[in-house]
């Protein structure tokens, strides 16, 4: 159908243009104004074309549908795992991209002091879509949570107390995580929130085997710092208006770590109060008469410094 309409037009185009030209034969008396007359017509014929063309975009060209250089859509595989360790069982959970082949860098997140929930496994997954390997741990064991200020007091306050029961149930964790081939046993490093960024600090205080620790709104002072015990590189991501991590504390912090020679990066995000990486924390700072709120500014901002951190210890 569109072969014989192209044929109409051809037809329909030659039949004018020939009783065009016998007419202008007629009426144009000489071939001197013949020629002048049909060398103006194609001059003003090229120029209409230019301006024609002159604003379209060139069409952008077609990817073969076997391109092998597309990124990949990542495919989370995600494992619940029970693991044992300080006579306790634990319930953690592992993420990983499938698409992705070989071993990669492994991050173990820590849970603020509700326990394992809903919300450690998000950002267990989002650093999967990084290409990580992660594990949301449970420190508590056994999948204990709490859903008030007073029960997860009473969860968090033991590993404040013992940080040799919290280092026995993280190194438990990490072992898990290493049987994972997709794990690279020699790129590790940690990251918390509030009890599990104070707990991140402390492992690397405590001389864990660590590339980085990565602090959330936690608690900055906890187990003495040794500077002949440290192995990891450190991210504080803090929340400068944060009534739980007050100016004394910030002070005092960073004279220990600046009277060791210790090198660290400390990132306070304006304005920000404690659990302000936590969508759920306005709600629950309103339902318990807490000072805690989520920013979606300083979340984000905390995740690309994290992000920056972790490209630069596992030189990606």
């Amino acid at each position: 159908m569109e072969s014989g309409n192209s044929e109409l037009k051809f037809c329909h185009t030659k039949k004018f243009f020939g009783t065009l030209f016998a007419y202008l034969f007629i009426k144009i008396p000489t071939m001197k104004l013949r020629l002048t007359f049909f060398a103006g017509l194609f001059t003003g014929a090229l120029f209409a074309y230019s301006c024609n063309n002159a604003d379209k975009k060139p069409e952008p060209e077609m990817k073969e549908a076997n391109d092998t250089t597309a990124v990949k859509e990542p495919k989370l595989k995600e494992d619940n795992v029970t693991y044992t360790g300080d006579n306790v069982t634990m319930n953690g959970y592992v993420v990983y991209d499938e698409t992705k082949q070989g071993a990669r860098p492994a991050v173990l997140v820590i849970h603020e002091w509700w326990g394992l929930n809903d919300y450690t496994k998000k950002r267990a997954r989002q650093l999967a879509e990084l290409g990580y390997i992660a594990m949301a741990l449970d420190m508590y064991g056994n999948g204990k949570t709490a859903d008030n200020p007073d029960a997860a007091g009473k969860l968090a306050t033991p590993f404040y107390k013992n940080p040799q029961m919290m280092k026995a149930r993280f190194d438990a964790a990490l072992e898990k995580l290493k049987t994972y081939p997709q794990a690279d046993p020699n790129n590790v490093a940690v990251m918390g929130y509030c009890f599990g960024g104070a707990q991140s600090l402390n492992l690397a205080r405590m001389g864990e085997d660590l590339k980085g620790a990565v602090s959330f709104h936690g608690n900055l002072i906890g187990v003495p710092l040794d500077k002949s015990k440290l192995k990891a590189d450190i991210l504080v991501c803090h929340g400068a208006a944060d009534p739980f991590v007050p100016q004394d504390e910030v002070k005092k912090f960073r004279q220990q770590m600046d009277s060791a020679g210790v090198k660290y990066t400390f990132k306070a995000y304006e304005g920000a109060v404690h659990a302000f990486t936590n969508p759920n924390a306005t709600a629950l700072g309103e339902k318990f008469k807490i000072p805690i709120k989520y920013d979606p500014a300083a979340d984000t901002a905390s995740w690309n410094d994290m992000r920056e951190f972790f490209a630069r210890i596992f030189h990606r």
